[in-house]
């Protein structure tokens, strides 16, 4: 079952409503009120997905890595709306970014053990390019590094099409 979903600019005031799902999904890994303030004030490009009705359903965060990749920062969904669609909603709004920033690669970390998110990416042509050992901390889990890189445009230089 599909879930109706607006994405908007995440903004500051969306932090108190986004640290329950951010404390639940990542424990003792999540980022604290101030990282967020921090991703903001330095511009990342972050979303956050809601229903109807206003409700917080998840965010998500890209960073730019000049000259021409972005990272994925983070892609969160409340527990109780997983697999309805919202982080796959969100994960194209950061393509389509990574896409209007004309980045060559679009790289992100996951948990070794996120197998989900890892299927996610996947279907979204992300691959496995390396291992981060001991990545999390305090939980001292291995990120598996996934790249996935740019449809060629036809239109540049080196395109002899």
């Amino acid at each position: 079952m599909s879930t109706t979903v607006r994405l908007d600019p995440f903004r500051w005031w969306h932090i108190d409503e986004a640290m329950p799902i951010e404390v639940d999904l990542f424990g003792a890994e999540h980022w604290s009120p101030a990282m967020f303030w921090n991703e903001l004030a330095n511009r990342h490009h972050y979303r956050v997905a809601t229903d109807t009705d206003g409700a917080l359903l998840g965010y998500a965060g890209l960073a730019g890595a000049p000259p021409d990749e972005v990272w994925v920062q983070v892609i969160a969904v409340r527990r109780d709306v997983q697999r309805r669609g919202v982080g796959r909603a969100l994960l194209e709004e950061l393509l389509a970014e990574a896409a209007r920033r004309d980045a060559r690669s679009t790289l992100l970390e996951v948990a070794v053990d996120n197998v989900a998110a890892q299927r996610l990416y996947a279907m979204y042509g992300f691959e496995p390019i390396g291992v981060r050992r001991g990545y999390y901390q305090p939980s001292n889990t291995d990120a598996l590094v996934m790249r996935r890189d740019a449809e060629p445009t036809g239109d540049g230089p080196h395109d002899h099409g």
